[in-house]
């Protein structure tokens, strides 16, 4: 009853104007951003997340939320129609989707993609609702060195699963919280490590460095692709004619099961960090052809390697939202960026939200159920213009990337040093790109290193200086064992290599008669 009269509550803050307006602006920036390729919903958070600071916050958390997980119910849809992929976490669907497009079921693969999507979507945002409240309240029972472990405990999971290199993104997650340091000391307030520059005595800038790393690498990047291969090619005609879109009752029946299943395995991965959408899309891709009848099928138009993974995507883009505004700790690097953007507002990060903050809470996870409804609206009958979306050429988007960056980097704090700063950090993500490191553990360990060092001289003091607190908290403890389990599970070198075939990220679709283009 208590959770049901806090989402009443919610509504009312979400369907007042403003609050309504930017989640419609988030879901059609989302789907946007979800269905072009190149840029990511963590790159287009990067490029607004500047502009959310003259913005109410809840609203501006509302759009950013709309963003993230509108990109996710998208991704699909030229995954299906082009074998186009726009998100990483769309690129199973390629396997079975547009095989089924060729075979005149566009629309059947759509259908159910949508449906997946928005079943998985609200199963997500209801397990937010349920878990979210009760989670906080034991996170704020933790002690000081509990939470501080807890931190290094995310930093090296979020690092480690799901990664080709465990050891260069526990680096760069090292990294980040090296660089959080920089600035003014959160207890006496000397400087350290600014190097005399003043543009550094209030901290590096989340904004700049999620500008540079993200957007302006990111930028970078695709026009050297460009320049490789003679520019981007002609995508060829697009289909846009209206097309089936209601399946038979044997297509129901084969689909609702995966939809089902992967909306439970989503939402599970989801809550880790590391294990995002797209592990969750390829462990359900796996799972289905696993408990299928006939394999052979999946990779020539199998309904259920369509509505499985879409599901999974969906459930686990949304309960990646519990540990960030629950625990205060980011799954992922976009949980990061938003985590940043509550700090811009003034709200400190943690368990206290849900209790100092409950508009905010309530009102962002009534705006996702809303959203939810829109995406369906703007993704089914706006099928065919979506899709010529397409045309619009890269080298238009990339000087407006740029623009919108540098105002929004300038426009936080007034300085032409945080443009500096950001051009900076976006020759250092070329490098990072070049050696095939993501950023997005850096950003990760900027946003939780201020708190990490917090929570770990608090317990210092408590302790009076003695570093065995760490141990001798049995919650404390408990957590550093995780760390090590994991480093020695996913970082210790191995030696005998598991067949290709055994993980779910090496499915090709060879299949396919068309290939897939990132």
């Amino acid at each position: 009853m208590e959770t049901l009269t806090n989402l009443l509550m919610g509504f009312n803050v979400a369907l007042t104007p403003t609050n309504f307006f930017y989640c419609v602006v988030g879901a059609f920036l989302g789907t946007f951003i979800g269905i072009l390729p190149g840029i990511s919903p963590t790159t287009t958070i990067a490029i607004l997340l500047a502009f959310t600071f003259k913005m109410p916050a809840v609203a501006s958390l509302i759009m950013l939320a709309g963003i993230y997980y509108g990109a996710h119910h998208s991704g699909s849809t030229t995954a299906i129609m082009l074998n186009m992929p726009g998100e990483p976490t769309s690129v199973v669907i390629c396997l079975d989707g547009h095989p089924m497009a060729r075979k005149g079921r566009a629309g059947v693969a759509l259908f159910f993609s949508a449906i997946g999507s928005f079943f998985a979507g609200c199963v997500g945002i209801l397990v937010i609702a349920t878990l979210s409240p009760p989670l906080g309240r034991v996170a704020l029972m933790v002690s000081p060195a509990d939470y501080a472990s807890l931190t290094i405990m995310a930093l090296v999971m979020a690092s480690v699963i799901a990664s080709k290199s465990p050891v260069v993104t526990i680096g760069m997650a090292f990294l980040g919280v090296l660089i959080g340091t920089v600035g003014s000391d959160i207890y006496t307030g000397a400087e350290r490590f600014t190097f005399g520059i003043s543009a550094l005595s209030d901290n590096v800038s989340l904004v700049a460095v999620a500008a540079g790393t993200f957007a302006f690498a990111e930028v970078v990047d695709r026009l050297q692709e460009m320049v490789r291969h003679g520019g981007l090619k002609n995508r060829g005609h697009v289909n846009t004619q209206p097309i089936k879109l209601i399946p038979s009752w044997s297509d129901v029946g084969m689909a609702w099961k995966p939809i089902l299943r992967g909306t439970i395995l989503g939402a599970a991965f989801g809550i880790l960090p590391g294990t995002g959408p797209t592990v969750s899309s390829f462990a359900s891709y796996a799972m289905e052809k696993k408990l299928a009848r006939d394999p052979s099928r999946f990779g020539e138009g199998a309904i259920e390697g369509v509505a499985g993974p879409e599901a999974a995507n969906n459930a686990s883009a949304l309960t990646h939202f519990i540990p960030m505004l629950s625990l205060g700790i980011p799954a992922g690097s976009a949980m990061a960026l938003m985590l940043g953007a509550m700090t811009i507002q003034g709200i400190s990060p943690g368990p206290q939200v849900m209790t100092d903050h409950p508009d905010l809470f309530w009102g962002l996870v009534a705006s996702m159920l809303i959203g939810n409804f829109m995406l369906l609206v703007l993704n089914l009958p706006l099928v065919g213009i979506w899709v010529k979306m397409l045309s619009i050429p890269y080298r238009f988007l990339a000087p407006a990337i740029i623009l919108f960056c540098c105002i929004g980097v300038y426009s936080v704090n007034n300085a032409a040093e945080d443009v500096l700063i950001a051009a900076g950090f976006g020759a250092l993500g070329c490098v990072f790109k070049m050696l095939d490191a993501s950023p997005g553990p850096l950003v990760l360990g900027l946003v939780l290193g201020p708190s990490l060092e917090e929570n770990i001289r608090r317990a210092m003091l408590l302790s009076r200086g003695s570093a065995s607190v760490f141990l001798t908290e049995p919650i404390s403890l408990a957590f550093l064992c995780i760390t090590i389990a994991l480093i020695v599970i996913f970082a210790w070198p191995r030696r005998q290599a598991p067949p290709a075939s055994e993980h779910p990220s090496d499915i090709r679709p060879s299949r396919s008669a068309d290939r897939v283009r990132l």
